[in-house]
């Protein structure tokens, strides 16, 4: 996200041009596109979950330019499926966070300190990757086209997720809820970030868990995933 505001004319044409790009060459050999796009299109104000009717509105280049993909997938075909999924965790490691997530950052932190403070005032779906995939393969078998919300039931603060991972794993630390301010980002984003997958539930098409059964399951995996 940083990276994005840093330079928007990159972040455009990859996620913006690049996803033309995709959408094009998809038409070109008549296949479908699965295409992957985030909470971060909307501005956090609703302040209930978002479905995926309710009007864009990006406070930062990352969500707008992904937002424009959107849009020019929209425009260019008809075969495609856009999942908008929010607060992803998984196995593999990410780059922009130095090789870590927000369940592995917890736990090395816990490693390492005795107390841990987490923010209370920002919220979202945490959706472990895994149940992410199993639910675009799950949606690629039908031809029910077009937006969807993908991420596990439910949401939570940030705070309340640490607690969730400490607590499932038996971790003895202190958590303490961050001061406004106390982390100051350097790039606006929603405060709130929660989505709700009306468009798959209509659809009869929503396997997604609740988002503590997919911390569970991925705790439960975590020490295969270091071998």
């Amino acid at each position: 996200v940083e990276a994005c505001e840093e330079n928007p004319a990159a972040a455009f044409a990859v996620n913006g041009i690049g996803a033309r790009n995709l959408a094009l060459a998809s038409q070109d050999i008549a296949a479908t596109l699965l295409h992957v796009s985030t909470d971060y299109i909307f501005d956090g104000t609703k302040q209930e979950p978002y479905i995926e009717t309710d009007l864009p509105q990006p406070l930062n280049v990352y969500g707008n330019t992904k937002l424009a993909g959107e849009y020019f997938i929209k425009s260019s075909m008809k075969k495609y499926y856009i999942f908008r999924v929010s607060g992803l965790y998984g196995h593999n490691l990410c780059r922009a966070k130095g090789g870590l997530n927000f369940v592995s950052l917890m736990l090395k932190l816990a490693d390492e300190r005795d107390e841990v403070r987490v923010v209370d005032t920002e919220f979202v779906s945490p959706t472990f990757t895994e149940d992410v995939a199993k639910q675009i393969v799950h949606m690629s078998n039908n031809t029910n086209y077009g937006t969807y919300h993908a991420t596990a039931q439910g949401g939570c603060s940030w705070h309340n997720f640490a607690k969730k991972i400490f607590a499932l794993t038996g971790k003895k630390i202190l958590l303490s809820r961050a001061m406004p301010g106390e982390f100051p980002a350097k790039v606006p984003r929603p405060s709130y970030s929660i989505l709700e997958n009306y468009g798959l539930q209509a659809a009869n098409l929503d396997i997604m868990p609740h988002w503590e059964d997919g911390l569970k399951k991925y705790l439960s995996l975590e020490p295969l995933a270091k071998l």
